[in-house]
Formats: structure tokens, C-alpha cells, sequence
């Protein structure tokens, strides 16, 4: 059995209804994609607790999943008359059945970030068997090691971390700075973020490397001061939590902050620098790592 992908590019006073339109005309499935994700153009569409509610993509893509026999070139016809679209540009793939889970699973090879650190899949055996080996698989919260800014995040805990400290991990996504953190002998950390499943996957990851850490929704998150305060979040979210990070340091602690484009690096820095000695960025591709001493 094989299928036919169907990939149209929207705008965002469309791609609602395009979706929709396509399941209609029979589309197994159809979803709204981003244009310009993985671009420096990324348009992030979510927010802090009482921020407006997340809006869409002004440029999207549109892909919709159809039976090998579906009429594509009728299904276009439709959409035209229906929505209005005279001029959809659209690409159409043909997708071979296979062992989807072999193949998804192949995709994903244990990750280097030191030689005594890795992030290993589950299905792998680890490189280093003596190493600090973080079990985590691909899932629907951000964190898998593989993006710069976690491979920073990690290194730069696996340099600081000292025994017995605690840990402030802001928006924890899959939970793997909290476990890394937990591993690297922290006595006691804590995860939070603005997503349910976030807490979900950063809960189940943990219980999966027998680590102890506490993961929480942002309003929920205990009052208290950390050691080590660590976030790897979008420059817009850092530049607004600046307030909340400081107040969650104590005074001598570190902070690392990633999410950061090279080009967002002074203004990140300046706004901290109000509470924290920072230090020089430390830079991976086009992503940045900044750090500092709480004052």
C-alpha cells in the first residue's frame, strides 16, 4: 500500500480552512505546518501564562495524507471553486509503505555531547557504557540533545554542576536538563513549563533514568532560590522571565541561558547583566549559550 502527500502553501487567513477542505475531500489526515520552521524565520506561536492566546503562522504549509487512488489533480479543482484559490502552489509525493517504526527509529543514533555524556534511545546500547548515559526517546516535548542549545545547556551543566546543589530547570520540555542535572549529583531540581505534556514526558523520562526531580506547571512552581538556574527557552520568553530568574538565584548562583540567536546575544545579555556578572556567550552554530553569577 502506498500514499499520495499533498503539500500546499497558506496564508494564515486560510490554512484553517484549507485543512479542513482537504479532510472533507478525503484526506486521511492534514495538518498546519510552520514555512519557515528551522529557519532563523521560525515564527513562534506560544506564550506565558497570561500572555493572549497563540495565534497561527502567517506563512504556512499545509500537508495533507490521501489514499495512492485519490484524484489529486480533482481535489485541486475542488479547492479552487470551494475556497477561492486560483493560484495554490503545491508539491504531491508519493510515500511507499514501510516499517515506519524501524524507519523513524534509524533517524535517531546516540548523541555526543562530551565524551562522558551522552544522550542514548532507548533501542541503542550507549557508546560509552562507563559514561553518563541519558536515556531519552523522540517525543512530543522539545529536548532530544540532537538541537544546539540543549547540546550547550548540557555540556555547560556537566562542567558546573556540583554535588549536593539545586536546580531550577525553566522550561523543561522533555525533562532532560533536569535529568542531567539529577544524574550529575544535584541533590534536588525542579522542571517547570507552560505545557502539560511537557510535565508528562519530563515525568515519564525521569521515572526511565531512575532520577528524582519534581516537574511542575508554571503557576504551580514552589517559591524558593536555586544554586543553578537553567533555561533554555526563546530570547522573547527570557527577556521577559528575567525578573522571575534573578528572583529564583541566590545570590552566588549561576544562571544558563539558551534559546538565543547569535544576533539576539547583547540584548539577552544586557537585560540580565541588571542582576547577574555575565560571561563571555559561548556559541554553537547560529544558537548561544550565556551564563553568569548572581549579584
Amino acid at each position: 500500500m502506498a500514499w499520495i502527500s499533498l503539500k500546499i502553501e497558506a496564508h494564515d487567513n486560510n490554512a484553517d480552512q484549507l485543512s479542513d477542505a482537504l479532510m472533507e475531500l478525503g484526506a486521511l489526515s492534514a495538518i498546519i505546518e510552520d514555512a519557515n520552521a528551522e529557519t532563523p524565520d521560525e515564527q513562534p506561536i506560544f506564550g506565558e501564562p497570561g500572555d493572549p492566546p497563540p495565534g497561527i503562522w502567517q506563512q504556512n504549509v499545509v500537508s495533507a495524507l490521501f489514499d495512492e487512488n485519490a484524484d489529486i489533480a480533482a481535489v485541486l479543482e475542488v479547492l479552487r471553486g470551494a475556497i477561492g484559490l486560483r493560484d495554490l502552489s503545491y508539491t504531491t509525493e508519493k510515500i511507499e509503505e514501510q516499517d515506519w517504526v524501524r524507519a523513524t527509529q534509524s533517524q535517531f543514533e546516540p548523541i555526543r555531547i562530551r565524551d562522558d555524556l551522552w544522550i542514548v534511545p532507548s533501542w541503542h546500547d550507549a557508546p560509552n557504557a562507563e559514561a553518563l548515559n541519558i536515556v531519552l526517546d523522540p517525543g512530543l516535548a522539545f529536548g532530544t540533545g540532537s538541537h544546539p542549545t540543549t547540546h550547550l545547556c548540557l555540556a555547560w551543566l556537566a562542567d558546573t554542576i556540583q554535588s549536593g546543589e539545586t536546580v531550577l530547570d525553566y522550561g523543561c520540555g522533555s525533562g532532560i536538563l533536569a535529568i542531567a542535572a539529577s544524574k550529575l549529583g544535584a541533590a534536588k531540581v525542579i522542571g517547570v513549563d507552560i505545557d502539560a505534556q511537557a510535565i508528562q514526558s519530563s515525568d515519564y523520562n525521569a521515572s526511565q533514568n531512575n532520577v528524582s526531580a519534581d516537574f511542575f506547571m508554571a503557576d504551580k512552581l514552589p517559591s524558593g532560590q536555586f544554586d543553578v538556574v537553567v533555561a533554555n527557552i526563546l530570547s522573547s520568553a527570557l527577556s521577559v522571565l528575567a525578573p522571575a530568574l534573578a528572583s529564583a538565584s541566590r545570590q552566588g548562583g549561576r544562571i544558563a541561558l539558551s534559546g538565543i540567536l547569535r544576533e539576539q546575544t547583547e540584548q539577552v545579555s544586557a537585560i540580565y547583566a541588571e542582576w547577574f556578572n555575565m560571561n563571555p556567550p559561548v556559541f554553537m552554530d547560529s544558537w548561544v549559550l550565556l551564563t553568569g553569577t548572581r549579584k
